[in-house]
């Protein structure tokens, strides 16, 4: 089976306004038409977690998967809801990735893959060798976490960080790359930034 992925989008965006970051211009297209070519080739089918009103990205054609629970508790909702729709495909696992990182790794998929834990979980990192950075909307997760997290959840324990320590994942490092690979875009300066980024490359 192709491995299946969910963008999350659910967040509130407020430094950027409330706008809905997928949406945004970068180079002339929406981060998300960009988001979606660098998945092409690495995963399929693919869904979006978002929340409000789903008919303003209709024009994509994805499934539009809403958290599941109320007030935007954080990205692990989010994570909760790839989990959810992968187990209804009968995937055993998710790939999971940030809808306001337009530069995310082209071999992403194929090195979480590897670096998968005992427990099935990968996250991404990037940085110096001896100190990276976890990205852990970046991640490769497996379904069997969906009941650990729904109660972590409905304990109102949201730190990303706390549950995924708990499932010992691997972790693929990027490194000694011109620049970080998981920058993303909070800000309208950020997403200038990101412009100047990309007409370099």
């Amino acid at each position: 089976m192709t491995l299946p992925a969910m963008i999350l989008a659910g967040g509130r965006a407020t430094r950027m306004g409330g706008a809905d970051k997928p949406l945004l211009m970068l180079g002339g297209r929406s981060i998300l038409s960009i988001i979606l070519a660098r998945l092409a080739t690495q995963a399929g089918p693919v869904a979006l977690n978002a929340n409000g009103d789903p008919a303003r990205y209709a024009g994509f054609g994805l499934p539009i998967r809403p958290d599941s629970l109320p007030n935007h508790p954080g990205p692990l909702t989010g994570i909760l809801a790839a989990l959810d729709w992968a187990a209804e495909r009968g995937a055993p696992h998710v790939l999971t990735v940030a809808g306001d990182t337009p530069f995310f790794p082209a071999d992403l998929a194929p090195r979480l893959l590897a670096a998968r834990g005992p427990t099935g979980l990968a996250l991404a990192a990037s940085g110096p060798i001896d100190d990276p950075r976890d990205h852990p909307t970046f991640g490769l997760w497996p379904v069997g976490l969906r009941e650990d997290l729904a109660a972590t959840l409905n304990r109102s324990e949201g730190r990303v960080r706390s549950f995924t320590a708990r499932h010992q994942p691997g972790i693929a490092v990027w490194h000694d790359r011109p620049f970080d690979p998981f920058t993303n875009i909070n800000t309208p300066g950020d997403l200038a930034r990101a412009e100047t980024l990309l007409a370099a490359l």
